[in-house]
C-alpha cells in the first residue's frame, strides 16, 4: 500500500480509489508515510481527512423523549387492561398484541414526517378497522380463521406502519426499501435493549433477594409490562436519531448470516432425504418448513436492503443468488406439499392461506433471482433488485388483508 500511495501522490482520483478499496490499510500506510510528505498540500489534506477527531455528540430531542415516555405509559397501560377491566388474558393478547406496538410506531413517524390530516386519517382508519374487527370475531379458540386473522393482522399493521414511515408516499420505492432497512436495524437495536433489560432485571431481582425482598411479581407486573411495549419505540428513536449505533452492525450481520444460512439450508435439504420426514404427510413438519421459508425470505430482503446502499462484491451477490435459488427449491417443495394435502383432504382455511402466501413468495423469489442474475452479468445494479423487492410489498399487504378480514367470512368463522 505504501508504494501505491507514493506512486499516486500526483493523482487525487487514484488516491481516492485506493482509500475506498481499503480504508483501514490506506490510513495506516499513509500515517506511516506522512512524516516524509508533510511539505505537500495534498499530503496535508489527506492527513487532516484521515485523522480528523470529531466529537460524537449523541443527542435526542427533548420533545421526542417526552413523546417516548408518554407513549410507553399509554402502551403499558393498554397492556394491563386485562387486569384493570377483568378481561380474559388469552382473548385480549392474542387479538390485540400488535396494537401495543404498531400504533405507537405509526404515531412516531406521523409526528416525525409531519403528515397531513388526510394521511393520518387513512392510517388511523386502517388500524381502527383492524382493532374493531378482530375484537368482534366470535370467541372460539379452536377457530382456524381466528388464528389466521390474528397472525395476519400483525403483518397488516406492520405494513400500515410502513405507510407512515414513507410519509404517506407509498409509491416511493426507495422509501419502501428504507423501511425494510429500518426493520433490520430495529431488530438489532431491540435485541440489544432486550438483552440489557434482561441483565438489569436479573441483577435487580437478585439484589433485592439478598436483603430479603422478593420483588419478582411486582417487577414483572409494573416494570416489565411497561418496558416491553416501549422497546420497539425506544429502538426506533435510537435508530432514527443515532444511526451510527447500528449502521455498521447491520451490514456485517447480513454478510455473516447470508452464507451461513445458505450452508444450513443445503445441509437441511440433504438431511431431509435421510430423515424419513416429509412435508406431504407430516403437518407439523410442513409448518416448520414454511416458517423456515419465511425466515429466509426475510433475510434475503434484509440483506438486499443493507447492500443496496453500499458497494457489494461479486461473492456477496453470488451468495444472495444461490440463497434465492435454494429458497425457491424449498418453496417449491412446500407448495407441492400444500397442493398434495388439498387434493387429498380438501380445502381448509389454513391450507388456502399457506397456498396463497407460498405462490406469492415463489413468484417474488423468481423475480429476485432473475434480477440477481442481471447484477452478476453487470446488466443491472443491486439497487434495482431492492426496487423489485419494494415494488412487490403491496401484494403481500393485500393478501394479509384478505386473510385477516375475508377468510373468517368466507369460511364461516370455522
Amino acid at each position: 500500500m505504501k508504494t501505491e500511495i507514493l506512486s499516486n501522490l500526483d493523482n487525487p482520483q487514484q488516491l481516492e480509489k485506493l482509500y475506498r478499496d481499503n480504508k483501514s490499510a490506506f490510513r495506516q500506510a499513509f500515517n506511516a508515510l506522512y512524516p516524509q510528505l508533510n511539505d505537500t498540500r495534498l499530503a496535508e489534506f489527506w492527513h487532516q481527512r484521515l485523522n480528523f477527531d470529531r466529537d460524537e455528540v449523541f443527542s435526542i430531542n427533548r420533545s421526542e423523549l417526552i413523546f417516548v415516555l408518554v407513549a410507553a405509559l399509554i402502551a403499558g397501560t393498554c397492556a394491563k387492561l386485562p387486569q384493570i377491566l377483568s378481561i380474559d388474558e388469552e382473548f385480549f393478547y392474542t387479538r390485540n398484541l400488535g396494537f401495543l406496538v404498531f400504533p405507537f410506531l405509526s404515531a412516531y413517524f406521523i409526528r416525525k414526517n409531519n403528515l397531513t390530516a388526510k394521511t393520518i386519517a387513512i392510517i388511523a382508519g386502517l388500524m381502527g378497522m383492524g382493532l374493531v374487527y378482530i375484537n368482534l370475531l366470535p370467541d372460539n379458540p379452536k377457530s382456524d380463521t381466528l388464528v389466521l386473522s390474528c397472525i395476519h393482522l400483525g403483518v397488516f399493521l406492520w405494513a400500515t406502519t410502513g405507510f407512515a414511515f414513507t410519509g404517506g408516499n407509498a409509491r416511493d420505492l426507495k422509501q419502501r426499501l428504507g423501511y425494510l432497512r429500518y426493520n433490520g436495524d430495529l431488530v438489532v437495536m431491540s435485541t440489544l435493549l432486550l438483552i440489557s433489560g434482561g441483565i438489569l432485571t436479573a441483577i435487580t431481582i437478585g439484589l433485592f433477594n439478598l436483603i430479603g425482598y422478593d420483588i419478582r411479581e411486582y417487577y414483572f407486573q409494573y416494570i416489565v409490562i411497561f418496558g416491553l411495549p416501549a422497546v420497539p419505540l425506544v429502538g426506533t428513536v435510537l435508530t432514527q436519531n443515532i444511526p451510527e449505533l447500528v449502521q455498521k452492525v447491520s451490514p456485517i450481520i447480513a454478510r455473516i448470516f447470508s452464507p451461513l444460512v445458505l450452508i444450513m439450508l443445503l445441509a437441511y435439504l440433504g438431511a431431509i432425504v435421510f430423515s424419513g420426514k416429509d412435508p406431504y404427510n407430516d403437518r407439523e413438519f410442513l409448518i416448520i418448513f414454511n416458517a423456515l421459508l419465511v425466515g429466509v425470505m426475510a433475510l434475503i430482503f434484509f440483506s438486499v436492503a443493507e447492500r443496496a446502499k453500499a458497494t457489494s462484491n461479486r461473492f456477496e451477490i453470488m451468495v444472495l443468488f444461490l440463497l434465492s435459488v435454494v429458497t425457491i427449491l424449498v418453496n417449491g417443495i412446500a407448495l407441492s406439499a400444500i397442493v398434495f394435502r388439498i387434493s387429498e383432504w380438501g380445502i381448509t382455511p389454513n391450507r388456502m392461506a399457506v397456498l396463497g402466501a407460498n405462490v406469492l413468495m415463489l413468484i417474488h423469489l423468481m423475480f429476485i433471482a432473475s434480477k440477481l442474475v442481471k447484477v452478476l452479468t453487470r446488466d443491472a445494479s443491486l439497487t434495482q433488485v431492492g426496487k423489485s423487492i419494494s415494488a412487490y410489498l403491496p401484494i403481500y399487504w393485500g393478501w394479509t388483508a384478505v386473510v385477516t378480514f375475508l377468510f373468517p367470512l368466507l369460511f364461516g368463522f370455522e
